[in-house]
């Protein structure tokens, strides 16, 4: 089988040159199962997911528009309808050879639902909005917090990300203790992992971090005495200790997917592969992520950014991160091949699953740079014992074509990875030879010439001084002065 190594790339440019939105397939050589997929996900994310579904796969598209449907009228925001209904839409447009079904054919929106759900949104709000200028005026700051925070998760589940970030932010006025301003934190992360608002996550990362400092310091004191005390102590303080684990998790989380959605592969790989256990990520396995999620994440930074023996250790010895592994089989082959310099397998498992990376909101866009870094380090690592090997056994160990290959490692070249020099007419790559002799002599002729430039500006100074043309600054100048004559000299 001849292996393209980014199907993705190859599709992006077919539409883009129709006019038309990235697209993916799903058959047999890209096999993904929509219905085990997204029953990893509840709430906002399983919707977000089955939209962007919607807009790239169109062989599934009808089947994920009908899930959208029953998840939509599972939430508070019926105005997620017309988002689905848009990118269906689009999709049937794009493609129109498929001959997609009418979306009203598959699933219809439940109108009394609709309409019963905007009034009881309203008459919510209306509650919300009266508790919190109640409060307010009778200055109580602790209900004014929660007053606050209440209007931030109405709003947030209702689909206005800007005024429940408004409310979450104002509720820290209000805030009387490290505890109340790391929950009010870690509802913003979640509002902003929902936007992918990768930027200023690391923002209230760090403000999370001194709160959770904080609060751990402010509930260290445990008291002394008797055997049933210190029990009870040490029972509260592994208590503490698991909490600040859970907390410290999804922090980690949270940073991880900062980096990953700016393009920091290397930090994200580290963050991803510090994570705790499923447990510690409390409720945001499933209301954010999956454990599979998680281990295709950390695997792809991991080949892309780190060294072999930072994913032995970090990836393949680590025994939390291989529970996420379990998740997703396929990402332990992955790895091995890559480790066992099988690459031909290794980048055919990448286009095989290319379909299950693109459908992920968070990982989409860095399927197609995750997949380039892959390759060319696998390119660089094969090369590496060789000062000179034939074309077409690399491409037999790649399962691309001569030509293929050779474009590959003339870009290499240019890039300055490999180091070595292209025989086209017998497409043989010769590794540049080092020299170290010449190398030693360049570096002493260099060593000398410095030296030299010293000396000779060391006896011009000597020779100022005895004949009494130096001239002492006046106080306050030397400095200056003495910049001057370096200058000079």
């Amino acid at each position: 089988m001849e292996i393209d190594t980014d199907d993705i790339q190859q599709s992006s440019s077919s539409t883009r040159q129709a006019g038309r939105p990235l697209t993916v397939p799903v058959d047999d050589d890209h096999p993904f199962d929509l219905d085990s997929y997204i029953s990893n996900y509840s709430g906002r994310t399983a919707i977000d997911r089955l939209i962007h579904i919607v807009s790239i796969c169109p062989t599934i598209a009808s089947e994920a528009y009908q899930l959208a449907v029953q998840h939509i009228e599972q939430s508070r925001d019926p105005s997620l309808f017309q988002q689905l209904l848009n990118a269906y839409e689009n999709m049937a447009a794009s493609n129109p050879d498929l001959g997609l079904p009418n979306p009203l054919d598959i699933a219809q929106l439940d109108t009394k639902w609709a309409d019963e759900t905007l009034a009881k949104n309203q008459a919510d709000k209306v509650k919300l909005e009266v508790e919190l200028k109640t409060y307010s005026n009778n200055m109580i700051k602790e209900s004014i917090r929660m007053a606050h925070r209440d209007l931030g998760d109405f709003y947030r589940a209702t689909g206005d990300y800007t005024t429940a970030l408004k409310h979450y932010t104002k509720s820290r006025e209000f805030c009387t203790t490290s505890q109340h301003v790391l929950d009010m934190c870690l509802s913003v992360l979640e509002l902003l992992i929902e936007q992918r608002n990768y930027a200023h996550l690391t923002t209230y990362v760090f403000k999370a971090d001194a709160a959770l400092d904080a609060a751990t310091a402010a509930t260290s004191n445990i008291p002394s005495g008797g055997a049933a005390v210190t029990g009870a102590a040490g029972s509260s303080g592994n208590h503490k200790k698991k909490e600040r684990d859970y907390v410290q998790s999804k922090l980690d989380l949270a940073i991880a997917l900062s980096n990953l959605g700016q393009g920091n592969y290397e930090k994200a790989a580290q963050y991803f592969l510090r994570l705790g256990s499923t447990g510690d990520l409390g409720d945001w396995i499933g209301k954010l992520v999956a454990p599979g999620d998680i281990a295709i994440y950390g695997t792809l930074c991991a080949l892309s950014a780190l060294r072999r023996s930072a994913i032995k250790s970090q990836v393949l010895e680590n025994s939390i991160f291989g529970m996420y592994i379990e998740q997703e089989p396929y990402v332990r082959e992955l790895i091995e091949a890559y480790m066992n310099s099988n690459f031909k397998t290794a980048l055919e498992l990448l286009s095989r699953y290319s379909t299950r990376h693109t459908v992920d909101i968070h990982l989409a866009p860095h399927v197609h740079d995750l997949t380039n870094l892959i390759r060319n380090k696998a390119v660089v690592l094969y090369f590496q014992p060789f000062a000179s090997i034939k074309l077409d056994r690399m491409s037999a160990a790649f399962g691309w074509t001569v030509e293929e290959v050779e474009n590959h490692v003339v870009g290499l070249i240019q890039s300055g990875d490999i180091q070595a020099r292209v025989d086209r007419e017998n497409k043989i790559l010769h590794a540049k030879k080092t020299d170290y002799r010449a190398e030693l002599f360049a570096r002493a002729i260099k060593a000398g010439t410095e030296i030299q430039a010293t000396n000779r500006k060391l006896l011009l100074r000597m020779r100022l001084q005895q004949a009494e043309l130096v001239i002492k600054p006046p106080k306050g100048s030397r400095n200056e002065l003495s910049d001057y004559m370096q200058g000079g000299e």
